[in-house]
Order: structure tokens, then sequence, then C-alpha cells
């Protein structure tokens, strides 16, 4: 396993997948990493989607209509109970933020793990509902394939530390 700065600088958003299958046990470990994401007043308002791609490429291309998405042999959805999150007092409705947290740990997780991943939130979520059967409490956010990488990263470009910190 790679130190967790390591983690953060290989992670990057793969559009290629091998067909190989994932392992039952990086998948455990995986949804174990979403499991234990820190929520806010820990109510977990969030529900995991696994979906096997093998035999349902078309369908679900009306999902998100990229090839590579149906590439990998699964797709992990991250899907938010709002009315279950806590809410600040000025009505801010957390259900994003830990939904967030939720897709970031197993994407770093997955990427721990020798696997690729790309969050993607531009999806038509009615059709998403449909297709997957989700109950109405239940709001798609996000979604990554899960695979095996067939392609490489390209070189990270980030803004330097001292124009994203402020210091009072």
């Amino acid at each position: 396993m790679c130190s967790i700065l390591e983690v953060f600088r290989n992670r990057y958003s793969c559009r290629a997948y091998k067909a190989d299958p994932v392992e039952e046990e990086k998948l455990a470990v995986i949804l174990e990493a979403a499991r234990l994401a820190p929520t806010a007043a820990n109510r977990q308002p969030f529900r995991l989607v696994v979906v096997k791609t093998e035999g349902r490429q078309e369908e679900l291309r009306r999902i998100y209509p990229k090839a590579w998405f149906v590439q990998a042999p699964l797709i992990v959805g991250v899907c938010a109970l709002p009315n279950k999150a806590w809410v600040r007092r000025d009505g801010k409705n957390y259900a994003d933020v830990d939904v967030s947290i939720v897709m970031d740990h197993m994407v770093l997780a997955a990427s721990a793990l020798g696997l690729g991943t790309c969050w993607v939130g531009a999806f038509d979520a009615g059709i998403t509902r449909e297709i997957l059967g989700l109950d109405p409490e239940l709001e798609p956010v996000a979604f990554t394939p899960l695979g095996y990488p067939l392609d490489a990263p390209a070189a990270k470009v980030r803004k330097q530390l001292e124009e994203l910190v402020l210091y009072r």
C-alpha cells in the first residue's frame, strides 16, 4: 500500500478500462472506505449502488453516453438521502457534502488498490432513477466506473499552495 500522499498524487480520472473483473475483496475494501467516511452528525445519508456493466452497456450509456463509462466491469453510484441528512441552522442541507466525502473515500481507496475511477456528475437523474430502479427518496449524485486502467495518467496541473491557502 502507498503512503496517503502517493495515493493523492497517483489518483487520476481514468477514461479507459480493461475488461478484467474487480476482485470481490477489493470491492469490499472500497465499499468499507465509503462506510467509514465522515458525514455530518454521523447520519450517513447515502446509499451505494453497484452495477455490473456486462450485457448492460447500451442501457447504462443512457446514464452517461461516453463509451469509457461502461468499459469497466463495474459502475458505482452514490445516492443522497436529503431527508436523512443533517441541516445547518441556516437551512443548508449537507447531503451533497456527505456524498462527496463518500465518493472521495471510494476513489482514493480504489487508487490505492491499483484500480481506476472517474468521478461523473453529468448525467440525467430521471433516466438514472428509471434504469437503476431507485426509490424516489434516493437522489443520484455521482458515479464512477471501477476497473483496471487501460490508460495512463497525464501530468497533474495544480495551483501553487500559496494561491490556495489563506492565513488569518
